[in-house]
């Protein structure tokens, strides 16, 4: 296991951590640990596209087949003569 040092860490959010740790029942150094393991989890995961979190939002509705017409070919492009 690694260990670091956080220097010039400010009196009130020693303080705020302090009281943190107290009120879950820990060590100052596990509710530290905690904050940060929890912050690099978020960071982690990769950001989702738009597309993507639409599809998800409706995939338990199913998804609807569409019939697409069939192609034809490109009519001649206007003459400016």
């Amino acid at each position: 296991m690694a260990s670091i040092t956080i220097r010039n860490l400010d009196d009130d959010v020693k303080s705020r951590l302090r009281k943190r740790a107290a009120g879950n029942g820990r060590s100052m150094e596990e509710e530290a640990r905690l904050i940060l393991a929890h912050a690099v989890e978020r960071e982690a995961v990769p950001a989702r596209g738009l597309g993507t979190a639409i599809h998800e939002l409706f995939k338990p509705f199913g998804g609807v087949e569409l019939e697409l017409p069939p192609r034809e070919p490109p009519r001649e492009p206007p003459r400016f003569d």
